[in-house]
């Protein structure tokens, strides 16, 4: 078979089922199910590239491992937030124009930052430091933390909410800005913060 199989890619390919999943919960009406698949797609990508960098990989190797994790991010944290916006309630012309907005700002952002990411592993040995732009991962933390509002919202205010939410985050994106990567103790106190989130998702649920 085509592809690669072996253990530096489970974790990512793991992320894209729970990302399909939530798609399939938001498009039934089910946005907690959905809110929760986006959390856990969130954990399986901040720890693949951890996870990636036990094995040595052959060059070919690390290039479908940059792809591969920029298809499932769009998946994730492009289509599946997008989703969550139509389960509840993001159903008339204008909305399906800020959701397709948010998709392809991830969808350029992705592209972009897969080239030059091949660029850089072509021409240095250092790990990247910063991004460029918002990365479309931190749609994980972002919009569980929108849905913890949900129920101090009215139903007819909190669409409008998420709305200009996804704008927003669609903007930083593309906005040209430098973001620092996270180091180990970064992780450590995202993977708190994500935790809290997710108590706080099935407090509101």
């Amino acid at each position: 078979m085509i592809g690669f199989y072996n253990y530096t890619v489970i974790l990512t390919y793991v992320g894209i089922v729970a990302g399909m999943a939530g798609i399939i919960a938001a498009a039934n009406g089910n946005t907690f199910v959905a809110i929760l698949c986006l959390i856990f797609a969130g954990v399986c990508d901040m720890f693949d590239g951890t996870v990636a960098k036990t094995r040595k990989r052959t060059p070919v190797e690390k290039s479908f491992g940059v792809w591969i994790d920029s298809l499932s991010d769009l998946v994730c944290f492009g289509l599946l937030p997008a989703f969550i916006g139509f389960s509840i309630g993001m159903n008339r012309g204008y909305y399906y124009f800020i959701m397709s907005v948010y998709v392809l700002a991830a969808l350029i952002r992705l592209a972009y930052y897969g080239v030059t990411e091949l660029e850089r592993q072509s021409t240095s040995e250092s790990e990247r430091v910063a991004y460029d732009g918002l990365p479309v991962t931190t749609a994980a933390l972002i919009f569980p933390v929108v849905y913890c509002f949900k129920n101090i919202l009215t139903p007819d205010f909190f669409p409008p909410v998420y709305a200009l939410l996804l704008a927003c985050t669609a903007l930083a994106f593309v906005a040209r800005f430098k973001v620092k990567k996270l180091k180990k103790n970064g992780m450590i106190a995202v993977s708190f913060i994500g935790a809290l989130i997710l108590i706080f998702v099935i407090i509101a649920r």
